[in-house]
């Protein structure tokens, strides 16, 4: 939710749309980037209804500027995902529905997850990969849990990526790797800012690029303009 990955929803989504239709096209998109800050206390807070709040207001602002669908550009907030859904009259595109169709389409069986603590320690995110898709998730240690965390919010959303830490995130993929996970899903939008492909041996299901390709197919159905948000 930070604008640090916001870049790159906008980036990547223009350059598919840019992919699939030629020339000087580019993606008709409503953005409406919010104050993280506030958002994140209540994260914080626990004040989940608070956020969902803050989200839905958001939400409208783009159905009344007539977007053919919705996306949440953070794995995090797909916690109110069902507050948000249910107050529109326009699709909304789950971030973890995108990802396990890329998961299946690839034949894995078993993955790990990062993400901040909420994404891997609550039902909601890795829940729905299980009961929904069948697949099977593996999330690090709590120390692990705890540094992951702390470097989100900390260094990646705020532009910050340091070796040091890509370091330790590798040596987390290597142990959810040795524990049977076959791909890595990086399931914070910013963790693509720090960890790439060619850092690493495994897999790594970037959730960024995932969601935003799955919107931009979603805009081109049926001749559709990309109108995408």
């Amino acid at each position: 939710m930070s604008w640090e990955s916001t870049t790159s929803y906008y980036q990547l989504i223009n350059q598919q749309v840019k992919k699939q239709l030629g020339g000087l096209h580019s993606a008709k998109i409503i953005l409406n980037s919010i104050d993280f800050e506030p958002l994140e206390i209540l994260q914080h807070q626990g004040d989940w209804e608070g956020c969902a709040s803050m989200l839905i207001a958001a939400a409208q602002n783009i159905e009344a500027a007539q977007a053919d669908c919705l996306l949440i550009c953070t794995n995090t907030m797909h916690k109110v995902y069902p507050q948000i859904a249910s107050s529109l009259n326009l699709p909304v595109l789950h971030i973890a529905d995108a990802t396990a169709g890329e998961i299946k389409a690839r034949g894995f069986k078993t993955v790990g997850l990062l993400g901040t603590k909420f994404t891997m320690e609550q039902d909601f995110y890795k829940g729905r990969l299980t009961h929904d898709h069948g697949i099977h998730v593996i999330i690090p240690v709590a120390s692990e849990r705890n540094l992951i965390h702390r470097v989100i919010y900390e260094e990646l959303c705020l532009g910050e990526v340091k070796d040091n830490s890509r370091k330790e995130f590798l040596k987390i993929i290597d142990n959810l790797s040795s524990q049977g996970a076959e791909a890595i899903i990086l399931g914070c939008t910013e963790i693509s800012l720090l960890v790439k492909p060619e850092d690493c041996l495994t897999t790594l299901l970037d959730t960024t690029k995932i969601h935003a390709l799955a919107a931009v197919k979603f805009a081109l159905l049926d001749n559709k303009q990309p109108l995408l948000s």
